[in-house]
This record gives structure tokens, C-alpha cells and sequence, in this order.
């Protein structure tokens, strides 16, 4: 069962969402400036017995733009508060990856009662609370050159046998102003004193060969959440799309 709409947001922007499978919700929430079709086969494998619930970010793809200068992970959550309303959903499992684990922690932090079990892929508290991200790997990420950001993401294999996936993933509709924003919300969230707010039973998955967020990240939110398991896998950034464990554990902890 499938369905689409437009949420209102609490500042009246627009938020493009769609619904896809039946079952208890499931709220993906993407990456910085990835659209909500990037999720690709991770999402339509969820959908086979959940109701997956996928959006644009404000800025990106079908959803209005705002403020661009008032973007933040914390007001993207409030984003995600609107998508549940318009979808009909009370309290859903969420899971986020990279800027989209950002904007979870503040999800569960502040709308304790919106979030069943929580899932956070690749991501990070804040800069300030572990190792920062190499700068090298942080000009590969912003050059826009997709030979230099595949590496970031993806086993060398992976990619070339799943261009579709991959074409998904790093396409986008966003302007400059957006695209600022998105990267300006990431680079600054800081969730460092809310996570003991978080009451969800939590999965943290990260990749040990992520360039974009070291692993240390992942260990101190294992850490610092009150009731949070921890998987280490062998992988990159993108770990949800080409890494099947992912999926496997994610199924897992929301059964």
C-alpha cells in the first residue's frame, strides 16, 4: 500500500513524503542533501513487512526550500514531527543515516513520545565529542566529482555492478542556498547534552572504513545513550546500501 503527500511544516514549508508497505511505520530519514529515493533497496526491503515512510528534506527534491540560512538538525526534526502527523502515524521506529542520525537524536530527544526504537547509520553526536572527519575526505565530499565521493560511500565492486542504486543515492534537485544550508546544519550539530534525554532502545551501526565519520563517533553515542547496542561492520559510509548485514540488523532490533 502506497501513499504520497505534502506536510505541512511548523513554519508552513512544504515536505514532500511517501509511504510505501504495510506494517508497524518505519520514518527513514536521509542523509545531508540526499533525497528521499536514495534510500533505494534498503527502503523497498524494509517495505516487505513495514510501513516505510521516506521524505524530502526541506531544500531538496519536491519539498519547499524555506530558509536556507535557518537550516538545523534540530529544526529538520521538527520537519520529521510534521511528516508523521501528515502520514497518520502516532509513533514510529526511525532510523537516520549520517546527517539523517543528526536529525534523529534531536527526534527522540525532544519528541520522546514520536519515536518507538531508534536506528542510527553512520553518524555522529557533533564534531566536537570524537575524532574529526579527514579533511582530505571532506574536499572529496564537496568537489561534487563523483569519482572522488564513490570511495567515500562505497565498496569499489559495489558501485560499478549497481549504477541505478548509486544514481539514486547522489542525485539531487536542491539549489546552491540549499545545498549551503544542508551542509552548514550537519557541520554544526551538536547533540552532546541531549542524548541522555533519549529513552528508545537504540542501534548504532557504523562502518570501521568511514572516511566521512571515524568510527570513534559511533563508540562514544554507544556510550553516552542510555540503553544502546553497538555494530561494527567492515564498511564505508554508505553502509546501508552496500553492506546486506545492515539490513539484516536493522530487521533484527525492529522486530
Amino acid at each position: 500500500m502506497s501513499a504520497s503527500g505534502l506536510a505541512s511544516a511548523a513554519d508552513g514549508t512544504p515536505i514532500a513524503w511517501e509511504a510505501h508497505g504495510s506494517g508497524d511505520p518505519v520514518l527513514l530519514i536521509a542523509g545531508q542533501a540526499t533525497g528521499m529515493h536514495g534510500w533505494g533497496p534498503f527502503a523497498e526491503a524494509l517495505a516487505r513487512d513495514a510501513r516505510v515512510i521516506v521524505y524530502d528534506h526541506r531544500g531538496i527534491g519536491a519539498s519547499g526550500e524555506g530558509d536556507p540560512a535557518a537550516y538545523s538538525t534540530r529544526g529538520f526534526a521538527s520537519d520529521a514531527v510534521a511528516v508523521l502527523d501528515a502520514a497518520g502515524v502516532a509513533d514510529a521506529h526511525v532510523v537516520g543515516h549520517s546527517m539523517g542520525g543528526r536529525v534523529a537524536q534531536w527526534l527522540a530527544a525532544d519528541h520522546p513520545d514520536r519515536v518507538r526504537r531508534l536506528v542510527l547509520l553512520a553518524t555522529t553526536a557533533g564534531d566536537a565529542t570524537g575524532s574529526r572527519r579527514d579533511p582530505a575526505a571532506l574536499g572529496d565530499l564537496l568537489s561534487g566529482d563523483r569519482s572522488r565521493m564513490l570511495p567515500l560511500f562505497f565498496d569499489d565492486a559495489w558501485a560499478p555492478a549497481h549504477p541505478a542504486d548509486v544514481e539514486r543515492f547522489f542525485t539531487r534537485v536542491a539549489s546552491r542556498a540549499a545545498l549551503r544550508g544542508h551542509f552548514a546544519a550537519s557541520r554544526d550539530h551538536d547533540a552532546t547534552e541531549a542524548l541522555d534525554r533519549i529513552r528508545a532502545q537504540t542501534l548504532v551501526v557504523h562502518g570501521t572504513r568511514d572516511a566521512l565519520t571515524p568510527v570513534d563517533h559511533a563508540r562514544l553515542l554507544a556510550e553516552r545513550l542510555p540503553a544502546a547496542d553497538l555494530v561494527e561492520l567492515d564498511a564505508r559510509h554508505g553502509l546501508h546500501l552496500d553492506t546486506p548485514q545492515v539490513e539484516r540488523e536493522v530487521r533484527r532490533f525492529l522486530r
